[in-house]
């Protein structure tokens, strides 16, 4: 066996390799009466609601920002920009994402729990009109009897809808 025998090719080993083809995992959470699944990779930690400070002139779904250890956080909530009624309780939670290198919350009523699927288990996108622009549903994943609309959160919070990133 030579020395090169035990370079993995092109960045990648066998365990990452493996890693990619066993399914993704998708944080899931509800908005309204639906519930959702993103990327578990674009999460950085899931926080309680606490008032941000608002900012001035800012769209309504737009709630203001909270300062995160040191970092100022613009905070969203997606039931607003879902079309959604948008009630504060104890479920209330933030989940602080990492997009397009920045730090965004996106407000949602409550975070159900992590799955992993399978590539057979999701299922195209629908071509319906709907509330929400189809080009941020990556799909619909289908766990027994359970039905997630699957977002692409990046591409969400890039769209020129939300103002955030150039």
């Amino acid at each position: 066996m030579s020395s090169t025998d035990l370079v993995p090719t092109a960045g990648t080993s066998a365990v990452q390799t493996q890693a990619r083809t066993d399914g993704q995992q998708f944080l899931t959470f509800r908005v309204g009466g639906e519930e959702y699944g993103m990327d578990i990779l674009r999460v950085q930690e899931i926080r309680s609601y606490e008032a941000p400070t608002r900012v001035a002139n800012a769209p309504s779904f737009v709630k203001g920002v909270v300062n995160l250890r040191g970092v100022i956080v613009p905070i969203l909530d997606l039931r607003i920009r879902l079309g959604q009624p948008s009630e504060y309780n104890a479920f209330t939670v933030v989940i602080v994402l990492n997009v397009a290198g920045r730090v965004v919350g996106v407000v949602v009523d409550s975070v159900s729990d992590v799955l992993e699927l399978s590539a057979e288990d999701i299922k195209a996108r629908p071509e319906v009109p709907a509330a929400m622009d189809s080009r941020f549903i990556t799909g619909l994943g289908k766990i027994g009897e359970r039905m997630l609309i699957l977002l692409d959160i990046e591409a969400m919070i890039k769209s020129p809808d939300f103002g955030l990133v150039d």
